[in-house]
C-alpha cells in the first residue's frame, strides 16, 4: 500500500501551461501518473501535453474525475487557486508554489477547517508512491517501491535520503515533502498519523530542521502513537538564532527551535537518531534489520 497517492490517483495540474507546470506535468506522465486534466483560466477547451484543459477545477473534476491537484500557481494567486480546489471538494492538494504570502496562508488555513481536503505544501517538493504515482517534482529515478516511509520538510534532503535508501536496496511505500514554510498544509503528526495505519509502510524516515516546534509535536506522538520505528534526522546543528536558512520557517526564535532540543526530543520519544544526514540510510538499515 501507500498513502495519500497511489495508481489510482488521477491528477489535475493548476497551472498546467506554464513552464514550470509543463514540465514537471511532462515528468509525471513519464512516470506513468495518470494526469487526465489541467486548469488554467482562459484555456478551456484546448490541450496541452494531451491533457485536456479546462476553466476551473469544478468543471475539470466533473469532467475527469480528478481526485488530486498538483498547483504551480505563481505566489500572488496560489491561495486564491487552493481555495477554488477545496470549494470544488478535492480530497487532496498537492502545491509547489514557494513564495506565497504568510498573511494568504493564514486565511487557507482557516478555511480548511472542518473540509474534507488536505493540503500537502505549500513549498513543497510533492509527494511521491514510488511504482505508482508521481504529484510533485521529484526524480522519479531514485525511488524504489518498498515499505519504508519518509517525511521530510527539506526537499533537498528528500533526495539525498531517499537516492540512500534506494541505494542500499531499501524501498519507500510512500515519500512525502511537507515544505519548509512557516504554516504549512500538513504537518509530521497529520503525515505519521497516516504510516502508522499503513499496513505495508514497517518505518518511517522524518527529516527535519530548525525554527518552530513541529518536530516536539512529532516527538509526542512517535512516543504516545507510534508503534513502528522513526529514523528521525535535523538538519540546522550549526544555524545561528535570528538568521533564516534556506526554508521560510527555518529560522530560530527561540529554545524550542534549536536543533539540539528537536533531537533531545525525539530522542526521548524513543526515535532513532542518525548523527549526520550522510548516515541516514545506514541508520535506517539497521533499524530494518533489527525487525
Amino acid at each position: 500500500m501507500s498513502i495519500l497517492v497511489d495508481e489510482n490517483t488521477k491528477l489535475l495540474v493548476q497551472g498546467i501551461t506554464g513552464n514550470e507546470g509543463s514540465f514537471h506535468t511532462q515528468r509525471c506522465i513519464e512516470y506513468g501518473t495518470k494526469v487526465v486534466a489541467g486548469v488554467t483560466p482562459g484555456k478551456g477547451g484546448s490541450q496541452h501535453l494531451g491533457v485536456p484543459v479546462f476553466n476551473t477545477v469544478e468543471n475539470a473534476m466533473a469532467e475527469t474525475g480528478a481526485n488530486a491537484s498538483l498547483l504551480f500557481v505563481p505566489p500572488a494567486f496560489a491561495a486564491d487557486g487552493i481555495l477554488e480546489t477545496i470549494d470544488a471538494g478535492m480530497s487532496l492538494i498537492v502545491c509547489i508554489t514557494e513564495g506565497i504570502p504568510v498573511l494568504d496562508m493564514v486565511k487557507v488555513h482557516r478555511y480548511l477547517k472542518g473540509k474534507p481536503t488536505r493540503l500537502i505544501g505549500p513549498n513543497c517538493p510533492g509527494v511521491m508512491s514510488p511504482g505508482k504515482c508521481k504529484a510533485g517534482i521529484m526524480v522519479g529515478e531514485i525511488h524504489l517501491p518498498g515499505s519504508v516511509g519518509v517525511i521530510s520538510r527539506s526537499g533537498t534532503l528528500t533526495y539525498d535520503v531517499v537516492s540512500q535508501l534506494t541505494s542500499l536496496g531499501i524501498g519507500q511505500s510512500t515519500c512525502v515533502g511537507i515544505g519548509g514554510d512557516a504554516l504549512p498544509g500538513s504537518t509530521f503528526v497529520n503525515i505519521l498519523e497516516l504510516f502508522e495505519a499503513d499496513q505495508d509502510t514497517k518505518a518511517v524516515v522524518l527529516i527535519g530542521e530548525i525554527g518552530g516546534t513541529m518536530e516536539q509535536e512529532a516527538a509526542e506522538f512517535i512516543s504516545h502513537k507510534m508503534t513502528k520505528p522513526v529514523v528521525a534526522f535535523i538538519a540546522g546543528s550549526t544555524a545561528p538564532p535570528g538568521k533564516r536558512m534556506g526554508h521560510a520557517g527555518a529560522i530560530i526564535t527561540g529554545s524550542a527551535g534549536k536543533a539540539s532540543e528537536k533531537i533531545k526530543a525525539l530522542s526521548q520519544a524513543g526515535a532513532i537518531i542518525a548523527p549526520n544526514p550522510a548516515e541516514v540510510g545506514l541508520t535506517t538499515k539497521k533499524v530494518l534489520e533489527n525487525l
